[in-house]
């Protein structure tokens, strides 16, 4: 298990995955806040952050590498 300070270093994966989410859940707020999305299109957006918060979760179980 890394210690916080190196963490981003010692799991690049974490790193990306946690950037996968962040990407996921700014696209979400940015189109909604842009212009009006079908309900079809928000069910998308919400199940790609949903996803990329289950990736998170997994990897954090996997390897213990939680901040």
């Amino acid at each position: 298990m890394c210690s916080a300070s190196t963490l981003a270093i010692c799991c690049p994966e974490r790193a990306r995955l946690e950037d996968e989410y962040i990407a996921a859940r700014d696209r979400m707020r940015n189109l909604l806040h842009l212009r009006q999305v079908s309900k079809l299109e928000q069910r998308r957006l919400a199940d790609d952050v949903a996803m990329a918060i289950a990736h998170l979760k997994e990897h954090q179980a996997a390897h213990g590498c939680e901040r």
